[in-house]
């Protein structure tokens, strides 16, 4: 049971990066110029390196699992996880898989998951489990970067021209129902915690929208008041985006199944 949760923690972690990455491939040489262009691509890259890091612990977490070897799914590849899961099997946010509406929603995405994904690194490479606390430590310098990156880019936006700070506005406002699910735990992250091995989510919450905040005001932008907020993703209830974006990234691999390069 406890390679079970770990397997499905992994996931919830290593799908917000898988799908935010792919969100972002989306608009290689469509940016708004050429140097924030290579920017969001280094982004995306950097999240798709972290990702294969955590399918391939997630694959061979799986492959000592009793459930998985009594479903023959003891040879599962990091490949395999990636690219041949259905969309309910997904455990990524709801926050990530949102459309490039315009670069103004590209930027509010981006620094609403960083700012959490910087506070869950941090306290992650502190984890008791070796390859986890390994990610984290290797992959908090990129996030730091991101946060810094979309963090300027929300004040650049939303302090500038009377154009830019109403889309960064809309942006925000369109976003922020997305934010209260990435503190919802899960079974899986809830038992990891227990463990000491995983990252209470909950716990810095508070700490989370009190930086946003800051930030959003230094931006001339306002904090919303809504409160409808919405989650299912990371139990596998997706947006309708999901499936779109599921049917693009894994195409090749499902339409020549097996292929090498």
């Amino acid at each position: 049971m406890k390679h079970n949760y770990l397997y499905n923690y992994i996931l919830t972690i290593a799908d917000n990066s898988l799908i935010l990455a792919q969100r972002l491939g989306e608009l290689c040489g469509h940016g708004p110029s050429l140097e924030t262009d290579i920017a969001l691509t280094n982004i995306s890259l950097d999240l798709l390196g972290q990702t294969r890091s955590y399918y391939q612990y997630a694959a061979k977490v799986a492959s000592s699992s009793s459930e998985a070897s009594a479903k023959g799914e003891e040879g599962k590849s990091e490949d395999d996880i990636a690219f041949l899961r259905i969309e309910r099997e997904y455990k990524n946010c709801l926050l990530v898989e949102q459309p490039n509406t315009h670069f103004g929603y590209v930027i509010g995405r981006q620094f609403l998951f960083d700012v959490y994904h910087f506070m869950l690194m941090e306290k992650l490479q502190n984890s008791p489990d070796e390859t986890l606390a390994a990610i984290a430590k290797k992959g908090i310098k990129e996030v730091s970067y991101h946060k810094r990156f979309s963090g300027d880019w929300v004040k650049r936006l939303g302090d500038g021209t009377e154009e830019s700070n109403a889309k960064m506005q809309e942006a925000i406002d369109g976003l922020w129902r997305f934010t209260d699910e990435l503190f919802f735990m899960t079974e899986a992250e809830k038992a990891m915690a227990k463990e000491g091995i995983g990252v209470a989510v909950s716990e810095f919450k508070e700490k989370y929208y009190r930086e946003v905040s800051e930030v959003l005001k230094e931006a001339m932008l306002t904090i919303p008041e809504n409160k409808n907020f919405l989650k299912g993703g990371k139990t596998g209830v997706h947006s309708e985006h999901m499936g779109y974006i599921l049917a693009e990234l894994q195409y090749m691999q499902r339409t020549y199944p097996n292929m090498e390069w």
